[in-house]
C-alpha cells in the first residue's frame, strides 16, 4: 500500500472493536499503535467498556456483526479486548474461536503469560488487585487530562472540582508542577497571577487547604523571564523589568495573604522539590486511607 494516499489507507483500514472490563485505555493504545504502521493515525475505534458479563459481549458482537453486514456486506469483524476475568475472556476466547469472521487479539494473556514463564512467578487470582491497579493508572490519566483542561486559568468553573488550585505569576513554573503533581494522581488547576486581571471568582469557594501560592524572589524571575524573552527583550522589556516584577510579585502576595492558601517558595528548587513539599502539605490536611494519593 506504499502509493495509497492517506484516504484510500484510512478506508482499507477496517473498524477496531475494543472489549474492556475497563475503559479500554491499554486496547485503545495498541490499536493506534498497530494502525500507525499502515499510515493510519486515526482508526476507526469501536469500545464496549466495563463489561459485566459474556452475555454484554456477545450481544455486542452480533450487532456490529449484522451492522457490517447490512453496511458492508462483509460479516469480518475485528476485535481487540483486555479481560481481567478469566471467565470472560475464556469465553470470549471460545467464542471467536468457533467463528471464521472474527479476527481477535487477547492483549492481556500474552503479556500475563511471558512474565509468569521467565519469572517463575503465578499471577494473582484476585480480579480486585488488578481492578486496582487499573484503577490507580486511570486515576492518573484521567488527572492528567483535567489538568491539561485547566492549565492557565481555563474552564474556572470547574475549579471545586481539582484536587489541588496552583496560584503563580507569570514563568513561575505552574503548569510543569501542574502535570508532575497530575502524574501523581491529582487533579490540578492552575491560575496565572497578573495585576491588571481579577482572579476567577469560583477561587473564593475553594477550600484553602487545597490552594497553593507560588513565590519566588524578584531576581530569579527576572532572570527566567528575560531567558524567556530571548531577542524579544526589547519588545517587551517591561516583563523581566524588576520594578515591575515586584509589583508583579507583591500583588501576587496580597491576593495569597487573602485567600488564606499555603505559601510555598520555588526559588533554587527543581519541580520535583517543590511539588514534594506541596504534597507533604496536602497529605496533611488531606490524608489518604491507604497512605496513597489516591
Amino acid at each position: 500500500m506504499e502509493n495509497h494516499t492517506p484516504a484510500e489507507r484510512a478506508a482499507c483500514m477496517p473498524t477496531i472493536h475494543i472489549i474492556s472490563d475497563s475503559v479500554g485505555v491499554t486496547a485503545q493504545a495498541v490499536a493506534r499503535a498497530a494502525a500507525a504502521q499502515f499510515g493510519v493515525m486515526e482508526p476507526k475505534i469501536e469500545i464496549l467498556p466495563k463489561v459485566k458479563s459474556f452475555a454484554e459481549i456477545r450481544r455486542f458482537l452480533e450487532e456490529h456483526v449484522a451492522y457490517h453486514v447490512d453496511t458492508l456486506g462483509d460479516d469480518r469483524l475485528l476485535v481487540f479486548y483486555t479481560l481481567v476475568h478469566s471467565d470472560m475472556r475464556d469465553q470470549l476466547s471460545a467464542y471467536i474461536a468457533e467463528r471464521d469472521n472474527i479476527e481477535g487479539v487477547d492483549i492481556m494473556t500474552g503479556a500475563i503469560r511471558a512474565i509468569s514463564d521467565l519469572s517463575g512467578m503465578k499471577p494473582t487470582s484476585t480480579p480486585g488487585t488488578l481492578r486496582a491497579a487499573d484503577a490507580s493508572y486511570f486515576r492518573r490519566i484521567e488527572a492528567v487530562e483535567f489538568t491539561i483542561e485547566h492549565d492557565d486559568g481555563r474552564n474556572p468553573q470547574d475549579l471545586t472540582q481539582a484536587d489541588l488550585v496552583i496560584l503563580g505569576v507569570s514563568r513561575s513554573s505552574k503548569t510543569p508542577l501542574s502535570i508532575f503533581l497530575a502524574q501523581q494522581g491529582l487533579k490540578v488547576a492552575n491560575i496565572p497571577l497578573d495585576p491588571t486581571t481579577e482572579v476567577p471568582k469560583e477561587i473564593y469557594d475553594v477550600d484553602p487547604t487545597r490552594i497553593f501560592g507560588l513565590m519566588t524572589t524578584p531576581e530569579v524571575l527576572s532572570d527566567i523571564r528575560i531567558r524567556r524573552l530571548g531577542n524579544a527583550r526589547g519588545v517587551a522589556a517591561e516583563y523581566a523589568d524588576l520594578e515591575y516584577i515586584y509589583h508583579d510579585l507583591e500583588s501576587a502576595r496580597a491576593l495569597m495573604r487573602k485567600l488564606g492558601c499555603i505559601v510555598v517558595h520555588t526559588e533554587k528548587k527543581a519541580v520535583e522539590e517543590t511539588a514534594q513539599e506541596i504534597l507533604r502539605y496536602y497529605e496533611r490536611c488531606h490524608p489518604s486511607p491507604t497512605g496513597i494519593i489516591e
